[in-house]
């Protein structure tokens, strides 16, 4: 299948033109890593390019410190909005939010160039030709931990879009990734303190309580299927070795394909969470901290991306072997829930589609990989992608209609299932104490 977009020259150069500048902002960010919500100098630095360029910014957006909101619409759009008419828009999402320990080794500093250069993209053409349309680049930050794009979602950031995209920095070039689900709990174990040596017997052991449940959870993967997943860690183990812990907690989460297989791990894991505070005599305390939900990308949009981005170069795998690698999880699936969007993955590694095996997200590697020239010339590659398929949602008769068909058809309806799902989940033992 072949498309032409008759912008495509005037996307990819606009982009080009601003390579040197992207990639000196790329490397600010890299070098100056930030967790979640914390990403004060990428907030900064990112809302200042973006003013520069000609965008009207809004910092601190949606009662989110280090959220921002940057919108280009041409003055045909203004025009058109002001005599009642509709004006399409599209959304594009950055991440700027960094790991502990590993810094930028998901690649976000590459993320936040990727949504700039699409918005940029998208920009230049709307602007030198006076299209009607809206282009909305949505800063979204602590997508490692809680997911800023969730309460943006709630709080109406991602209201009026035909369709929000973003790419991600990876071994591989992927359109069709299998992004799990993902839920995370916090799991407080109270018990009583004593002398663990002259009065073990006057204790309730709240270490004995949390080592219990990592048991259980052990043999709990035995009966689950194999694309689910469950992991976590001790946070608090105890004051002292001999003393009886009086408190312990640890952090869990849980990843599945299918809304069921989420809701049923989770009960699962509740119970064995319960089960250990009652077999040890202590009381539990479980508060659900995040819910990300599973990748459902749009099919008309995603095959249109694959269309641009071959064109450029890209050299993907069979769909079949796109979907069989393993992923990771994304607060993307809660907005792709939302709306129409995609969340196509890109080689850093080289531009010959050749999958690298030596290195993995969240490594130290990938960390050195995200500031390479490689990756870079990669991340426009993909952004120039998105930027096409944007303008496509924008100006091409009946597309955009065919997106939110497909929406409608194959999400629309999950995507309420699923709400009402996690829902049911919050009062099932999600948070509260036992």
């Amino acid at each position: 299948m072949t498309h032409v977009n008759k912008y495509a020259d005037e996307v990819k150069q606009a982009i080009e033109n601003e390579s040197e500048s992207l990639r000196e902002l790329s490397l600010q960010i890299h070098s100056n890593p930030e967790l979640g919500y914390k990403e004060v100098f990428a907030h900064q630095v990112i809302t200042d390019y973006l003013e520069s360029k000609g965008f009207k910014v809004t910092r601190h957006a949606y009662e989110i410190d280090t959220a921002f909101i940057a919108e280009y619409e041409s003055p045909a759009a203004t025009a058109a909005a002001a005599a009642g008419e509709k004006v399409k828009a599209v959304g594009y999402c950055s991440e700027y939010d960094a790991l502990p320990g590993v810094g930028h080794a998901c690649g976000h500093n590459l993320i936040a160039i990727a949504g700039v250069a699409s918005a940029l993209g998208v920009k230049a053409v709307l602007e030198k030709h006076n299209l009607v349309g809206r282009v909305r680049l949505l800063g979204t930050p602590a997508e490692e931990t809680t997911g800023g794009k969730v309460p943006m979602i709630e709080r109406g950031a991602f209201d009026g879009l035909e369709a929000c995209m973003m790419t991600h920095p990876a071994p591989v070039d992927v359109v069709y990734a299998t992004m799990l689900s993902v839920g995370g709990v916090l799991v407080e174990y109270f018990g009583k303190a004593s002398h663990a040596s002259s009065s073990p017997w006057e204790g309730v052991n709240a270490l004995d309580a949390i080592l219990t449940a990592f048991n259980g959870i052990g043999l709990l993967r035995q009966q689950m299927v194999p694309t689910n997943r469950i992991h976590g860690i001790i946070t608090n183990g105890g004051k002292a070795a001999n003393i009886i812990p009086d408190y312990t907690a640890g952090k869990i989460l849980y990843r599945a394909t299918s809304t069921d297989d989420h809701v049923k791990l989770h009960k699962s894991l509740v119970n064995i969470l319960n089960a250990a505070a009652e077999s040890t005599g202590c009381t539990v305390k479980i508060t659900k901290e995040m819910e990300f939900k599973s990748v459902s990308n749009n099919e008309i949009l995603a095959a249109r991306y694959t269309i641009y981005t071959e064109q450029l170069g890209v050299k993907y795998s069979p769909r079949s072997v796109q979907e069989a690698l393993p992923s990771g999880s994304t607060d993307m699936g809660n907005v792709v829930h939302y709306l129409p969007g995609i969340h196509p993955m890109y080689n850093l590694s080289n531009l010959e589609g050749i999958i690298d095996k030596s290195i993995s997200n969240h490594s130290i590697e990938f960390t050195e990989k995200a500031k390479t020239d490689v990756a870079h010339v990669a991340t426009l590659r993909s952004a120039k992608g998105l930027a096409l398929t944007g303008l496509d949602v924008l100006l091409e008769d009946g597309f955009s209609e065919a997106v939110k068909h497909d929406f409608d058809e194959n999400v629309s309806n999950g995507g309420a299932e699923i709400a009402r799902n996690l829902k049911a989940l919050a009062s099932s033992g999600g948070c509260g104490c036992h």
